[in-house]
């Protein structure tokens, strides 16, 4: 026997969940396996860490950009219209970085690829708000996007440093890893469903939705507090790797292993701190995330070349601070506008924090690092989570176990 929710079965609700959650889990790899494999390539191709920054950067604008464009483009058209070309495109240029000669190439290929991550983003978790029961939207959308943390940040720096004593060189590892995404697009095809169309309606109606988003004060808060929590997040996420080599002199699988703590801790993050918002409530789950985040990078700050202390430490700071950014993009991005919004608003929730937090911020931290030293990068991630907890403290609660029926 199959329960309903406004039309959706259950079994069609887990199928969504597992298959957008694998499909953002490929993003997070596609996009995050480059970060361990920078000490290569920068010696290969002659980068240094400003241009370093700027790789993490042109993807994470691009990225913004897109997501802000293709969240509407989904509200319109549909969401598979999006999210299969996504995949496919992704897929193809993460390959594609492997073929890169020289740094404007891979400039270029970043910035493509970002643009089709972003558009990804938005399609995705309005598909999964969709097909949730609303007392497990936070959960359900925080695990749909947590696997972005599992894979992308926490298996990805594994993944590359094994595969660089198997295969020649890092080249071969973007190769590798783009192989999955054409196979995933298929499932998606089959299982992802348009709403309109399972109501009878033959296209999803047209609205005027940017004016209610930009309305929204719980959007425009999640955009601020999105950007601060990803300017923590992507800088550490783009300069850890080369900070625990260059400064506390780690070994290459060393490296790995502690860089792993941030996308295993994210994995939890991002479903646990959306998941905790069901019952505690979106504003004390960001507030508490914020109040956690900012003493546990303080003492990683302060820790020398000691793997199993700073592995535990970037565990909880990436829990805490990935599961800000499922909690920004999920449920207070869609509870904050009405259902024909959705993407849009999660488009503009993401795709500003990624201009300013993912793009802007690590090309920022590569400036730092190339100037005043690795060490100062992390003031810069440190400034955002301040910022941050500032922000949150003016949301307005929106989780259903507190609204008015």
């Amino acid at each position: 026997m199959k329960s309903q929710v406004d039309n959706w079965s259950v079994d069609y609700e887990w199928k969504t969940v597992v298959v957008l959650a694998l499909g953002f889990g490929l993003v997070g790899l596609d996009r995050w396996i480059i970060a361990p494999l920078f000490p290569f390539i920068m010696k290969d191709l002659g980068i240094n860490f400003s241009q370093l920054g700027a790789i993490v950067g042109i993807l994470g604008i691009g990225w913004g950009v897109s997501a802000i464009f293709f969240g509407n483009l989904s509200d319109v058209l549909g969401r598979r219209s999006v999210l299969i070309p996504a995949l496919l495109l992704f897929s193809l240029l993460a390959g594609f970085t492997g073929l890169a000669g020289s740094f404007m190439m891979l400039m270029t290929l970043r910035l493509i690829m970002g643009v089709s991550e972003g558009a990804f983003l938005p399609a995705s978790s309005a598909a999964t708000s969709e097909a949730s029961n609303p007392k497990r939207r936070g959960f359900n959308q925080g695990f749909q996007l947590s696997l972005f943390a599992f894979l992308g940040l926490g298996l990805g720096p594994i993944i590359a440093t094994q595969l660089l004593q198997i295969v020649p060189s890092w080249r071969y590892v973007f190769m590798l890893v783009s192989i999955p995404g054409f196979l995933l697009a298929i499932f998606v095809y089959f299982i992802i469903r348009e709403p309109g169309r399972e109501k009878g309606e033959d296209h999803p109606v047209h609205h005027s939705r940017w004016g209610e988003v930009f309305g929204s004060r719980n959007v425009i808060l999640a955009v601020l507090g999105i950007l601060s929590s990803m300017c923590c997040i992507f800088v550490i996420g783009a300069m850890i790797p080369s900070y625990l080599m260059d400064v506390l002199k780690l070994s290459p699988q060393t490296m790995g292993f502690v860089t792993s703590a941030v996308g295993f801790g994210g994995f939890f993050g991002e479903f646990g701190v959306p998941g905790l918002s069901d019952l505690l409530g979106r504003r004390n789950a960001a507030i508490i995330s914020f109040l956690a985040a900012i003493p546990l990078l303080y003492a990683f700050m302060h820790t020398g070349p000691n793997p199993t202390l700073l592995f535990v430490l970037l565990f909880f700071i990436g829990m805490f601070t990935l599961g800000l950014l499922g909690l920004f993009t999920g449920p207070i991005a869609t509870e904050g506008v009405s259902p024909k919004a959705k993407a849009t608003a999660i488009g503009l929730v993401s795709g500003s924090g990624e201009i300013f937090g993912g793009g802007i911020a690590p090309a920022l931290g590569g400036y730092i690092a190339q100037h005043y030293g690795l060490p100062h990068v992390l003031d810069l991630a440190m400034a955002g989570l301040v910022l941050g907890l500032v922000v949150v403290l003016f949301l307005r609660e929106t989780a259903p176990r507190f609204a008015k029926a």
